[in-house]
């Protein structure tokens, strides 16, 4: 066996470097490699609440005197397609820059810059990709750049909205707090409680509760006192 053929079995089992004869763009993907990973499926419920929360992020990080927000309103013509296009079921997303652009009636340019404002700010995320070319020559470009494959995210101050939009919010802070003190309350409670009194308390007065609070009565008549205490001091 040659150094040669050594170095092409070598190749054919490890990982390939694509030779292609045409730039690709770097961090990209042979098509199909990363979408089952990448995607996923898509809530329609979502839909609405995602657009409001990405309005409102806009609105409200809008400086004095600015025309647009962060994200401008020709990105959030570009989401609202986006989330019209979606495969709900397996979250497939991935428009050509050029479909985006007839679409909406922009300039291919506009719609590159809206879409790496949304990216910035946490709605958007993308991998690049290329797939081989079916009228390739022998000595000419075997693959081709094609369109990205795209998928939905929130970032954090959205993905509250919408939680709170779908009625998946948390509880407020105030009434977190009530129920903690209140747990705590209780609980400090029932630490002073004899054993009778805590399966009353646990079981009620119906025949059950009455048969366990005889066993808890037992048990405290038989119960060790504190080291200190006086026996003819217990209840």
């Amino acid at each position: 066996m040659t150094a040669r053929s050594l170095h092409e079995i070598v190749s054919a089992v490890g990982p390939k470097k694509h030779r292609t004869g045409q730039p690709i763009r770097r961090s990209s993907y042979r098509i199909g490699m990363r979408e089952g990973d990448f995607w996923s499926a898509f809530d329609r419920r979502e839909r609405n609440a995602r657009m409001r929360a990405a309005e409102r992020y806009d609105r409200e990080g809008k400086q004095p005197g600015k025309r647009n927000g962060p994200l401008g309103h020709i990105a959030i013509e570009v989401l609202r397609e986006m989330m019209r296009i979606i495969d709900f079921r397996t979250g497939r997303l991935d428009p050509s820059i050029d479909y985006l652009a007839e679409r909406l009636r922009r300039t291919r340019s506009a719609v590159h810059a809206a879409l790496k404002r949304l990216r910035s700010h946490g709605f958007l995320d993308w991998i690049r990709r290329f797939a081989p070319r079916e009228d390739a020559e022998p000595f000419g470009p075997q693959v081709r750049q094609i369109s990205n494959a795209y998928r939905l995210t929130l970032p954090r101050s959205a993905a509250e909205l919408v939680r709170r939009l779908l009625g998946r919010a948390p509880p407020p802070d105030d009434d977190v707090t009530r129920r903690r003190e209140e747990e705590e309350r209780v609980a400090t409670m029932l630490a002073t409680l004899s054993a009778e009194e805590l399966a009353r308390f646990r079981a009620g007065d119906g025949v059950l509760g009455r048969e366990l609070a005889r066993l808890g009565r037992a048990i405290d008549r038989n119960a060790i006192p504190p080291r200190g205490l006086n026996p003819a001091l217990r209840g």
